[in-house]
């Protein structure tokens, strides 16, 4: 749903960037252990005391859980052998602002992204995305210019065509990132985003897993031909047909920026999974 001012939708629409620039995956659950006891003699024939039948003894549970293999590893060889240290998750935005001033330019880093808690920001959007709402307060870039624009005739409003322009210059970033070179990064800078993830709560799961469930979430938003009716009950503008008010906000995002710019953001997507899902040689 969106606002007049459009905060929470302006985030939402943006925060795709950190989807698809870095930066969507299944979950490393903990083992379960079961307590087993061996059964009882029957009743009816107890044996001479010195052959009674003893319980087996009730196995202790292990003290180091072992859990289910991760689905998505990263490739640990895509590291540099003589790469240099990376800095403390709380002080990474320098390399990371850096890294994508050499990757989509400065003029485009200094126009979408918020330079301050980079990876954190990202990782709590990736984690989000295929949730019912994303955090206004972490977006990883900037809210879009305008507000929500609509169509209005007797009495329906729809989404307006025209709306679809003011994500225009963001999908033309998108459009120009190079995949590979994103994928590299992204693997030089990953034990940073696993700690940023396992630090929301998450010791025993796995980010890139995360990440790939997000990305798969977003790849399956349902294409509509027809314009998009509205409601605003409240404040809020939200999608008049519930089937659709209660996609994920990833899902939502996509069908927000028009079927072009969809278009483009799912073709990116569908290459970085591509790329962070592949198994090593």
């Amino acid at each position: 749903m969106w606002n007049k001012t459009d905060p929470e939708e302006s985030f939402r629409n943006k925060v795709i960037w950190g989807a698809a620039g870095v930066v969507a995956a299944a979950l490393i659950g903990v083992g379960i252990y079961y307590r087993m006891r061996a059964p009882q003699p029957a009743p009816a024939a107890a044996p001479p005391p010195q052959m009674a039948a003893q319980p087996a003894p009730t196995p202790l549970p292990s003290s180091t859980p072992q859990a289910p293999a991760i689905q998505h590893p990263i490739p640990a060889q895509t590291a540099k052998p003589r790469a240099a240290p990376l800095p403390p998750l709380n002080h990474s935005d320098a390399m990371m602002v850096a890294a994508l001033n050499r990757l989509i330019g400065h003029p485009a880093v200094a126009r979408f992204l918020v330079p301050k808690n980079v990876i954190r920001r990202i990782v709590v959007t990736v984690d989000n995305l295929p949730r019912a709402k994303v955090s206004a307060h972490l977006r990883p870039v900037k809210a879009t210019p305008g507000q929500t624009m609509v169509d209005r005739q007797g009495g329906v409003t729809t989404l307006s065509s025209r709306n679809f322009a003011r994500y225009t210059p963001f999908v033309a970033v998108v459009s120009r990132i190079n995949v590979k070179a994103l994928a590299r990064l992204y693997f030089r800078l990953y034990p940073l985003f696993q700690q940023a993830y396992e630090s929301l709560g998450y010791p025993h799961k796995y980010f890139n897993d995360r990440l790939v469930q997000a990305i798969d979430s977003m790849l399956a938003t349902p294409a509509l031909s027809a314009p998009v009716d509205l409601v605003r009950p409240h404040v809020f503008w939200q999608f008049a047909d519930p089937q659709l008010e209660a996609l994920p906000a990833g899902q939502k995002l996509l069908i927000r920026m028009g079927p072009r710019n969809a278009a483009v953001i799912e073709a990116k997507l569908r290459q970085f999974r591509a790329l962070i899902t592949k198994m090593p040689n």
